[in-house]
């Protein structure tokens, strides 16, 4: 007999059906294949700028707010006062991604600057901020 399930008649076929099982592993194969995202290649490349061009205050990536002990506050270096720390970090919050802010203040910096700095900051709703600086104060308190 051509059904029967071993050698001799009446014992358990011993073999798996196997056609089910490639059949289901295929039709999984082929519903990843069409889930994967189709890549993009792209080439980046940082072209000069022109010298004439007026120079951007705001960094793209990340700015650094600092503020000395005489009460300066330095945005990337340069002074600046608080109306234009506001519109700095308004032009930061319509980039895409937002630049890290990097606050920094000094150690013997006023704290009412530095409360009234972090109150413009908090303003304006900034969401990447960061305090640089912070293990010199590890010894003070």
């Amino acid at each position: 007999m051509a059904m029967s399930g071993g050698k001799d008649d009446g014992e358990p076929m011993m073999e798996m059906n196997m056609t089910p099982l490639i059949d289901v592993l295929l039709v999984l194969l082929i519903m990843f294949i069409i889930t994967i995202p189709i890549q993009t290649h792209a080439v980046k490349i940082d072209l000069p700028q022109n010298a004439d061009s007026p120079q951007n205050a705001v960094d793209p990536v990340k700015n650094r707010l600092t503020i000395d002990p005489a009460g300066t506050i330095y945005w990337n270096g340069s002074p600046v006062d608080r109306v234009t720390l506001r519109q700095y970090l308004e032009q930061t919050m319509t980039m895409q991604p937002e630049p890290e802010l990097q606050f920094e203040p000094d150690q013997a910096a006023r704290y009412v600057v530095v409360d009234d700095v972090l109150a413009i900051i908090k303003r304006s709703k900034v969401t990447k901020l960061g305090f640089v600086g912070n293990e010199r104060y590890g010894g003070v308190f």
